[in-house]
């Protein structure tokens, strides 16, 4: 049975991915109760309409192109996934994701570590003064030093060739050599570090309650104030709108903005301590953990009650959410990942390793589990945890040089405000209404001021059909040119009527004739 195609021979787009790549309903132009009455702005705005049409077919027909997709792991009848070790999913998968698990002995620990964005490199901070850079994958060392005092937590900036380290005293900036290139004595006695990417912010949370926002890119504190909360041990991002989570020892998540120094919203998510947070990517849900040993599952659109709640074997010390939803819990020497399956979540992995679990942290765009301890760091496998399509344009895992320098200044150019830090992330597209009305009158005032007629335009009529903006311009330049050739004539006119009859006094006054000397001498 044949479909149906277009005119130019292409098959049907699916309704339901055309209605996903949809920017909305448009401007109906068709109705004759609209009020755009000029038919070149009308023609102009449906010509827009038809190219976000266009784009729209074409983001919906790229879908094609995806081949790869997320897949999890499926165990046979009457088994379970957490019975699998690792040693048994690296002999079934292929030889570049066997390559991917390792295990690197350390002897600076406990470590904690981070990702970059494009998951590619990875930066280990050990708590007695060990930091190494390197990539990952292909175990090519960046660089490795020891800054001879203790590291209390690292961050990558927004690219590979930058990182912050928490040290003892103050944050220190290195690059990707190892050297030292700025020392922020603002941020002092720092326990927790992030970066907002897309607002180039290095945001620290100190062990006196302080919280401060460096930007990077100008090397400017754009905010510093305390939070009254203690120490703080816990505190992650919203991704979705760079507010910072922090949660206390009062079972309470608060959310920070550097624009107020008071917090946003306030949630009381236990009535024991929180051990640890953790924001999906999506920034929809958030996680918590509880001395209790209990993890409730929040909505932070609505700020209501916990959609889910498990109770544990052990306190959650560490928590990390994958891409695709899968919650990674570090419990003692225990790191067991659960899956969302009809509402509630399962336990899909475990793993057990010979001390305690120090770090968690999923891998982007890989399914791969970092877990640290005291004496050694773990790259282990999980299958359907990172996202399997990546856009190039927004985070590239295998990026050159030069796309890396494009990629930076486009972010710099592109990057927003502090001020745009809140809770709702939609305020960045709406307009500042009293802003625009304000220009709108000012437009308004120059419209109704009238222009002096100049003195050298001659009044002349209209020729019906025979108008242009260039021959407009042409026709006034060729007047002024006239004008002035005039007004140069007769001034040249003037100096000389002036100077023509001093000349003549002054050859009366010199014509001595030959009789005339003899009048003199009288």
């Amino acid at each position: 049975m044949k479909q149906s195609v277009d005119k130019k021979g292409r098959m049907p787009i699916n309704k339901e991915k055309f209605k996903k790549y949809s920017k909305g309903p448009g401007i109906d132009l068709k109705r004759k109760t609209s009020k755009i009455k000029n038919k070149v702005i009308r023609q102009k705005l449906q010509n827009k309409e038809q190219a976000i049409k266009e784009a729209t077919e074409a983001s919906a027909r790229t879908e094609l192109l995806l081949t790869e997709d997320h897949g999890y792991l499926e165990a046979e009848s009457g088994e379970a996934t957490t019975e699998y070790r690792q040693k048994q999913i690296v002999n079934n998968v292929d030889i570049t994701s066997a390559a991917k698990q390792f295990k690197l002995d350390l002897q600076f620990g406990p470590y904690c570590f981070r990702y970059t964005r494009n998951g590619r490199h990875l930066l280990l901070g050990g708590k007695q003064g060990h930091v190494a850079a390197f990539d990952w994958v292909t175990k090519k060392l960046s660089c490795e030093i020891n800054v001879m005092e203790s590291v209390h937590d690292v961050a990558w900036l927004h690219q590979e060739t930058m990182f912050a380290v928490a040290q003892k005293d103050w944050v220190y900036v290195y690059d990707n050599q190892g050297i030292e290139l700025h020392c922020l004595k603002r941020m002092n006695g720092v326990t927790r570090l992030e970066f907002l990417p897309y607002h180039f912010l290095l945001a620290s949370g100190s062990k006196d309650g302080h919280m401060a926002w460096l930007d990077v890119s100008i090397g400017k504190l754009v905010s510093r104030y305390n939070s009254h909360l203690g120490r703080i041990s816990v505190m992650t991002q919203n991704p979705s709108n760079a507010v910072l989570c922090v949660g206390n020892s009062k079972g309470v998540v608060s959310m920070w903005s550097p624009n107020s120094n008071k917090p946003l919203a306030k949630m009381l998510c236990h009535h024991q301590p929180i051990m640890t947070c953790a924001i999906h990517p999506y920034g929809t849900y958030m996680a918590t953990s509880s001395i209790d040993k209990s993890v409730k599952i929040w909505d932070i659109r609505q700020l209501d009650g916990p959609l889910s709640h498990m109770h544990l074997r052990s306190p959650a010390h560490r928590m990390s959410y994958s891409q695709r939803g899968l919650l990674g819990l570090g419990m003692g020497n225990v790191v067991e990942i659960f899956r969302e399956t009809s509402g509630d979540f399962k336990p899909y992995l475990r793993h057990k390793t010979a001390r305690n679990v120090c770090c968690v942290k999923f891998c982007p765009y890989e399914d791969i589990l970092g877990i640290s301890t005291a004496n050694e760091f773990s790259s282990l496998l999980v299958p359907g945890s990172g996202e399997a399509n990546y856009d190039a344009l927004e985070v590239n895992p295998f990026q050159t040089k030069s796309q890396r320098r494009e990629t930076e200044v486009k972010a710099l150019l592109e990057k927003i405000q502090p001020e745009f830090i809140t809770l709702d992330s939609s305020d960045i597209i709406q307009v500042d209404v009293p802003s625009l009305k304000s220009k709108m009158e000012a437009k308004k005032k120059l419209l109704y001021v009238k222009p002096k007629p100049i003195d050298y335009m001659p009044q002349r009529t209209k020729a019906k059909g025979k108008g242009g903006t260039a021959k407009i311009i042409k026709t006034k330049k060729i007047l002024k040119d006239l004008h002035r050739r005039e007004l140069m004539e007769a001034r040249l006119h003037e100096i000389r009527e002036e100077k023509m009859p001093k000349q003549t006094e002054t050859k009366q006054n010199k014509d001595y004739g030959v009789l005339n000397r003899f009048l003199l001498k009288k």
